[in-house]
């Protein structure tokens, strides 16, 4: 069994409860909702929520540490906010946000429009995208779809990239 399922883990103010199958987690900042696996069982008390398998088998000890962190994840989310940062280098690339789209011009020789996910918000200034939401699992698929359209390229670095990351470039052609 997971070393992160033996300890309770804490929720503060949140409000955590299992109903038929399903566990939400409601917080100051939103309500998440996820359901739970059959070979794993949520109990939630005094001291926190415990996750234990209901058998021995080893999918469900495996997936004991796996709610653990789905579950941390969702009472931090609720609590505050996850942000994701892109940053677009490069000549007359450009981001907007229409609607429930994110378009995209990155030097294709058409746009390339993104549907927002209903839990995501997204702001825009100039080159960086601000990408926030209390499902940390949205925040970071949005996030790694919008980069796939245009990574980052590793000689003269133009791209999609987020914040902090380390791009590494390579040396171009050496003159003889």
């Amino acid at each position: 069994m997971s070393r992160l399922a033996k300890k309770p883990i804490a929720v503060g103010k949140t409000i955590v409860s299992v109903e038929s199958g399903m566990l939400s987690v409601k917080g100051t900042k939103g309500t998440l909702t996820k359901r739970v696996h059959p070979t794993v069982s949520i109990h939630v008390g005094a001291e926190g929520v415990m996750i234990t398998p209901k058998d021995g088998s080893r999918l469900a000890k495996a997936l004991t540490g796996t709610f653990a962190s789905h579950v941390k994840n969702m009472v931090t989310g609720v609590e505050t906010p996850y942000v994701k940062k892109i940053i677009m280098d490069g000549v007359g690339y450009k981001m907007e946000v229409k609607g429930k789209d994110v378009v995209l011009n990155v030097g294709f020789s058409h746009t390339v429009p993104l549907s927002i996910p209903e839990d995501v918000t997204v702001k825009v200034e100039k080159n960086v995208m601000t990408l926030e939401s209390a499902n940390k699992e949205s925040v970071g698929q949005f996030a790694a779809n919008v980069r796939r359209v245009k990574p980052p390229e590793p000689y003269l670095g133009k791209g999609m990239h987020y914040e902090g990351e380390v791009i590494r470039r390579k040396q171009g052609k050496k003159a003889v």
